[in-house]
């Protein structure tokens, strides 16, 4: 109850992005009962059937990858004080933005349930009513439990996600009234000065904060990004697989791509925050100015933050750009189902680094308004955005062309 008044209650923007989370659910679960569909009408076809199902795990990705964006940035479940006092401490806030996100999910599989039902003609009365009978097996009585076990998947691993990343941490004993972070741990407190013999007293501004660590991740990204690169060029050797011929609902290919295309998306999204890093520090290289130095400390500080959405985005459109170069000259056949796959994954990836972006501003809003109060000019920051948003191009954009690339001359050959 307290998470649904907490949602009834939030700002139209917090609530137009629980929609956007809604809207990709009710799409990856339309794909997943298209496939429960496919595997009725053609039950002597369970290697198409299963290679469909496959197929779906990169929405269903996208989607649970999407909604963890979304609950990270819920100000309705953000620590407050006094709000441990009142029994809203970090754990039951952690359960409300899970209820929550399983509250979003669920009215999107519903959602898809009912227009599944629709297009094959189980609910009258409507325009388009039938639709798509043939090709949704209306024919068929549709097993009620199994539709309701696909619908389930995107809200159990969404909530669960959701938990697991926002569970909290666990702090040492003695160490409670202190924040510790990456630049804080490595300085002591004041030894001396008027709060040298107060507990909890601040940390010595004599002796400067640690630089930030590199984030870990680059060397086995890259080597993720060659495996998944390899399996695909194995895998377009060994030509389409038995049940690849998915016109009308996905492109067909052999399933070792799939299984290349998400090593790779896996490797790029572990290296992205390493990359990330780099371009805060090679920002700040050779005699950086005030504009530089503050463009790239703020990298290095959301490196962690918006690196793997970047690195996610970064595989999406390099796997386009291989399709759009390997079918060149031709015109390959996708289906409505395939067309609504590519424009889940590719939104929910686009949607997740805005809302990481967005997560970051509010992160560092203390900050901003410290930096305004000290006389920096409104300016200023739009360049340092400009500058970061124009470094992070710029490297990324090279390295998205290179891995598109390689993958499409390991398809080709």
């Amino acid at each position: 109850m307290l998470a649904l008044r907490l949602a009834r209650g939030a700002h139209p923007l917090v609530q137009l992005r629980r929609l956007l989370v809604a809207g990709a659910a009710a799409g990856t679960g339309f794909l997943l009962l298209c496939t429960l569909g496919y595997a009725m009408a053609h039950p002597e076809a369970s290697a198409g059937s299963a290679l469909r199902l496959a197929w779906c795990v990169a929405p269903v990705a996208a989607t649970v990858h999407f909604a963890v964006a979304v609950a990270r940035t819920d100000p309705g479940t953000r620590p407050r004080s006094g709000l441990a006092a009142v029994g809203l401490g970090p754990g039951r806030l952690m359960a409300i933005s899970a209820v929550t996100t399983a509250l979003s999910t669920t009215l999107g599989s519903m959602l898809a349930l009912l227009v599944f039902l629709h297009l094959r003609g189980n609910l009258t009365g409507i325009p388009f009513d039938g639709a798509a009978t043939e090709f949704l097996a209306a024919d068929h009585p549709l097993p009620l439990p199994a539709a309701l076990t696909l619908l389930a998947l995107v809200p159990l691993a969404a909530s669960a996600a959701s938990a697991v990343v926002l569970r909290p941490r666990g702090m040492a004993p003695g160490r409670a009234g202190r924040h510790s972070s990456p630049r804080t741990s490595s300085r002591r407190s004041a030894d001396s000065g008027p709060y040298a013999d107060q507990p909890g007293r601040p940390l010595d501004p004599q002796q400067p904060a640690a630089p930030l660590p590199t984030p870990g991740g680059l060397p086995w990204g890259t080597a993720a990004v060659a495996a998944g690169l390899a399996v695909e060029a194995y895998a377009s050797r060994s030509g389409p697989a038995v049940g690849a011929d998915l016109s009308g609902s996905f492109a067909g290919a052999p399933a070792g791509v799939l299984g290349g295309w998400a090593l790779t998306a896996f490797g790029l999204a572990l290296a992205g925050p390493a990359i990330t890093h780099l371009c805060g520090r090679l920002l700040q290289a050779v005699r950086p100015g005030a504009l530089r130095l503050l463009a790239g400390r703020v990298l290095q500080e959301e490196a962690r933050r918006i690196g793997r959405p970047l690195g996610v985005v970064c595989a999406v459109a390099s796997g386009a750009y291989a399709m759009a170069t390997l079918y060149a000259g031709a015109r390959p056949s996708f289906g409505p189902l395939s067309t609504l796959g590519a424009l889940l994954v590719a939104g929910c990836a686009v949607a997740t680094l805005l809302t990481a972006a967005v997560e970051a501003k509010h992160a560092r809003a203390d900050t901003t308004a410290a930096l305004l109060r000290l006389g920096a000019p409104a300016s200023m920051l739009r360049g340092a955005a400009l500058l970061r948003a124009g470094t992070l191009l710029t490297v990324f954009g090279p390295l998205t062309w290179a891995v598109a690339e390689l993958a499409a001359l390991a398809a080709a050959h």
